[in-house]
């Protein structure tokens, strides 16, 4: 039990703990099957009748079981995702001196989730932590002899999260490989019909560790599209632009999707050109102090990046720098709002 509460301690600390990612900006989908263990557990007591049967700390134990979700979730574009997942785990109860010949468990439930994804620099793996909360319910059902008997209980949920997303040829989509530790951390007595009687059964904590694999797809993502020259063509193709500007709404640093088909023809130009170093400068307007200011036009800046690395273009030939207010496009006085000064600009040399 210190181990299992150990690892669910892990997932919520080192979730908090992250700093940069490779992010999911809007809406987006994912679902998993995979592979279940239940951890034993105690099986207290059983009451029926108004009589109390103790069962000395009998453990339930399980085989293998099954696991499946599904969620809806949102990236905020800085690596930070939260997401609504409704799940499914099905187990084989072994015999015991509770269950002499045996039962299932099934344990369903709804959580609310928190991740972050990190970007190591790999245009391939994109590993993540989460931490969720939620509400589980669980139906029990065996035998004792020739007695059968249901039990159901819901209750608080918790669970850690440690996963990889692997990009596939599809825009937007991506494999996923995930871990889960879902726990129920209380002593539970549960609702039970034994022999045909209404009585409860006292269990202990319970924990789930599963092992999935699955599919994410999250909404805009653009499509990268190739444009084929006519070899008629006499006059010269004109030189693609060396300098793009992706601009911002007010105090955000949320890429727009116009933002992203500029970014999207900067990485596309980036492959035609002898292009060795590119320049990624963050701007803000007069509107905040230049402290947030320049904090914002780093934001701004980080998140232009890691796009142009989502799209393909070396890390290693992205410079970042952050300007904060002091190299407007439009001379303003201080506090005023200007939208041409919200931008990024993206130099190609």
């Amino acid at each position: 039990m210190k181990l299992n509460t150990g690892l669910l301690a892990a997932g919520l600390l080192v979730a908090a703990s992250a700093v940069q990612a490779q992010p999911i900006s809007g809406p987006y989908i994912a679902g998993g099957v995979g592979y279940n263990m239940l951890s034993d557990f105690n099986v207290n007591s059983q009451t029926v009748g108004g009589v109390t049967t103790a069962f000395g700390g009998s453990k339930i134990t399980s085989s293998g079981g099954i696991v499946g979700l599904g969620s809806f979730g949102y990236g905020f574009g800085n690596g930070f995702r939260v997401e609504l997942e409704g799940n499914y785990r099905t187990q084989t109860i072994r015999g015991n001196n509770f269950t002499l010949n045996g039962g299932k468990q099934q344990t369903y439930g709804a959580m609310v989730n928190g991740l972050f994804d990190f970007d190591i620099g790999s245009p391939m793996f994109y590993p993540y932590l989460g931490a969720g909360v939620g509400y589980e319910m669980s139906t029990l059902r065996g035998n004792v002899g020739t007695t059968n008997f249901t039990g159901n209980k819901g209750g608080l949920g918790l669970q850690g999260i440690v996963g990889v997303g692997i990009p596939i040829a599809v825009p937007g989509l991506s494999l996923t490989a995930e871990y889960r530790m879902l726990a129920r951390v209380s002593k539970d007595n549960n609702s039970a019909t034994i022999g045909g009687i209404s009585g409860t059964v006292n269990t202990g904590s319970q924990y789930n560790h599963s092992f999935m694999i699955g599919l994410r797809y999250a909404f805009g993502v653009p499509t990268m599209t190739t444009t084929t020259v006519a070899a008629t063509t006499v006059a010269p193709a004109p030189a693609a632009a060396r300098t793009y500007l992706v601009f911002f709404d007010w105090d955000k640093a949320d890429l727009s999707a116009r933002a992203r088909q500029i970014i999207g023809e900067a990485a596309g130009a980036s492959t035609k050109m002898a292009v060795t170093r590119i320049e990624v400068a963050g701007n803000a307007d007069k509107s905040g102090t230049p402290a947030y200011n320049l904090g914002l036009s780093k934001r701004r800046a980080d998140v232009v990046a890691s796009e142009l690395v989502r799209l393909g273009v070396n890390k290693q030939a992205i410079y970042v720098t952050a300007n904060g207010e002091t190299k407007p496009i439009v001379a303003t006085a201080d506090g005023v709002r200007e939208p041409q000064n919200r931008n990024v600009e993206i130099v190609l040399k």
